[in-house]
């Protein structure tokens, strides 16, 4: 249950990313059609975003502590003191920029407001920038572990 746990949190988080490469991809090429896309897409994207948070929140109190133990008595301590602590904070900004771009997307025509399509586009790419970031240093804490558990 750990692994499926954790697996769901990582696919959410990545889903998440993927979507918002193609919200970016849309607001590039900004049609009427791709309104309707553009913000479906970018519900989904805070959806997707909310859910690796809660679940990978239920993760961490839930069987965290004894594999940071592992990581932090293993070669690479750092794994845990600098890039899962970096991860927790970093995160946060994640989540309110995911939260935030449906609302910039349903506040103004992303047509006749070249300001919020550009708001819009400012606020994806650091959607898209954080979370690569992220999922970057869940691979480092993992492989902390991997490392610790060989004793190497």
């Amino acid at each position: 249950m750990v692994q499926v746990v954790l697996m769901l949190h990582v696919l959410f988080g990545v889903l998440a990313i993927m979507i918002a490469v193609a919200v970016l991809v849309y607001l590039v090429n900004v049609k009427e059609q791709n309104i309707p896309r553009i913000k479906n897409l970018s519900i989904l994207v805070a959806l997707s975003t909310i859910l690796s948070y809660l679940i990978g929140g239920y993760w961490y109190v839930t069987y965290y502590t004894p594999e940071r133990d592992i990581i932090k008595a293993g070669p690479w301590p750092w794994a845990h003191t600098f890039f899962m602590e970096a991860k927790e904070h970093i995160f946060f900004v994640l989540l309110f920029l995911s939260i935030y771009l449906p609302i910039v997307v349903y506040k103004d025509s992303l047509l006749k407001s070249e300001e919020n399509r550009k708001l819009a586009l400012i606020v994806v790419v650091f959607i898209i920038l954080i979370g690569l970031a992220v999922d970057g240093s869940g691979a480092i804490i993992s492989r902390g572990l991997i490392m610790s558990l060989l004793g190497r």
